[in-house]
């Protein structure tokens, strides 16, 4: 859940997924910040998935592959998929064994029912233009448990960035309710879903942390919300 704020006061003007340099973007998760962001939506998202150590993961809306590389390290054979070449081609410098790049729409996957163990997307699908087709095609992809990342519409970032069309990184991108993520599901052949929530204030500092590690993580306001479950 990148914010540019900073880049887009010295740029004017900043697209996620085509003006944005992806070594900026990456480097984001660098700062103090950035990284405080980042390893709690990961530490989310990993509880919720629940791999062990050699599963397969797609990554659907890999970007730079930040997230898909932490997940890597975890011990996952991972897949990162984008649909920017550009974003592909910076995450491809980061060659390893346990990971694989490829270009593909998030709305057609390129991969037979139940390819991976596992799946996930973190903030992706608030730029996909069918975010429901996605949606089934994740599921249909996964052979376990998957995690879905969204920005969440009830959240104080949503506050401070999302409102008229959005700023920054963020513009153009959609905001959901936890009742609209769940109609997202309806008639899907899933089981146990389950909406939890990161980044209650998402300022970063001392105070937000502390808040951080004390929310419980089923209260529905945090900046990025994860909506999990087993394909049935």
């Amino acid at each position: 859940m990148f914010d540019a704020s900073a880049t887009v006061r010295r740029s004017g003007h900043l697209a996620y997924d085509t003006v944005m340099d992806p070594a900026l973007y990456d480097a984001w998760y660098d700062t103090p910040r950035g990284r405080w962001i980042g390893e709690t939506e990961f530490a989310l998202a990993a509880r919720l998935l629940d791999a062990r150590a050699g599963a397969t993961l797609l990554d659907v809306g890999s970007g730079t592959g930040w997230f898909t590389r932490r997940f890597a390290a975890t011990g996952l054979a991972v897949t990162g998929l984008d649909t920017n070449p550009k974003w592909l081609d910076y995450a491809r410098t980061h060659r390893d064994a346990s990971l694989a790049w490829i270009a593909g729409d998030a709305a057609a996957l390129p991969f037979a029912d139940a390819s991976f163990d596992h799946a996930v997307s973190i903030a992706a699908l608030c730029f996909v233009a069918d975010e429901a087709r996605a949606v089934a095609e994740i599921v249909r992809v996964t052979r376990c448990r998957f995690a879905i990342g969204w920005l969440n519409r009830t959240s104080l970032l949503y506050r401070q960035k999302g409102r008229c069309g959005g700023q920054g990184a963020y513009r153009g991108a959609r905001w959901h309710t936890a009742g609209e993520l769940r109609r997202l599901f309806t008639g899907l052949p899933v089981r146990n879903l389950t909406l939890r929530s990161a980044i209650y204030v998402p300022t970063g500092g001392d105070a937000a942390r502390w808040l951080e590690a004390r929310i419980p993580s089923w209260l529905p306001w945090g900046a990025l919300v994860i909506a999990s479950g087993d394909r049935a």
